[in-house]
C-alpha cells in the first residue's frame, strides 16, 4: 500500500491483518479490466461512512496473485470551472 508505506511480507501476514481488522469496510466493485497476468479492479470502500475510491492492481502468475498493489483516494468536490466539459458520474 504505497500511500501508507506498508508491504506485507507474506500471504499469511495479510490474511492475519484482515482477520484482525477492527471494522472491515463495505466494498462495492465498480469494474475489473485486464488480460493475461495483469488485472485492475476499481471499487468504492466504505469505512463506517468514510468513502474511498480504491484501485487494486493484480499481477498474476500461474492463476494465483503474485503481487497486489492498492491505491485509496478520497473523493473531492469537482471545480465549477470545468462543468461545461464533464458529466457527473452520479448520472451514470
Amino acid at each position: 500500500m504505497p500511500q501508507s508505506g506498508e508491504r506485507f511480507a507474506s500471504r499469511d501476514a495479510m490474511r492475519e491483518m484482515q482477520r484482525a481488522f477492527p471494522d472491515p469496510p463495505k466494498i462495492a466493485l465498480r469494474r475489473v479490466v485486464g488480460e493475461g497476468d495483469v488485472w485492475v479492479a476499481e471499487a468504492t470502500s466504505d469505512y463506517s461512512g468514510r468513502r474511498f475510491h480504491t484501485v487494486l492492481i493484480l499481477e498474476m502468475r500461474d492463476d494465483l496473485i503474485l503481487r497486489e498493489t492498492r491505491y485509496y483516494a478520497e473523493p473531492f468536490e469537482a471545480p465549477a470551472w470545468r462543468a461545461d466539459w464533464v458529466q457527473s458520474m452520479a448520472e451514470e
